[in-house]
């Protein structure tokens, strides 16, 4: 599965949700998210911005997406599946499911994601995710 920054960003922002809830749920080895250093960077970038990560400094969102990172496999994109997407963005989410041939794309945008389904990916919201796949 690959998570968008969207989910990532939801997660740090409240303690509520799925979202969080699917980032607890890391250490418990239930899923093994699949990155590349494009989206990983992509991450840091949005989670850094002003603002985000409200109440959290900047080393704790450092600490954060480092023990992401290490519950991670990292995938190297060889073959660029652009454009698939109208968001450039959500391509970098798409090239690393259809790389590590991912089942899911974990996203609040489902829309954004129209075509995935001709690789075989569903898209699910992290609610949507947690109830079936972590039951």
């Amino acid at each position: 599965m690959v998570i968008d920054t969207n989910v990532l960003v939801a997660a740090l922002k409240s303690k509520q949700g799925a979202s969080h809830k699917l980032l607890m749920a890391l250490g418990e080895g239930l899923y093994r998210p699949n990155v590349s250093v494009p989206l990983f960077i992509e991450y840091e970038s949005v989670a850094k911005r002003t603002g985000v990560a409200a109440g959290l400094s900047e080393q704790d969102v450092d600490a954060i997406l480092d023990y992401f990172l290490s519950q991670s496999s990292i995938r190297r994109i060889f073959y660029l599946w652009r454009p698939c997407l109208r968001d450039p963005k959500d391509d970098l989410v798409l090239e690393v499911a259809v790389e590590s041939q991912s089942e899911y794309i974990i996203t609040f945008n489902k829309r954004d994601f129209r075509g995935s389904e001709r690789f075989g990916i569903s898209v699910v919201t992290p609610r949507e995710f947690m109830m079936e796949v972590l039951k």
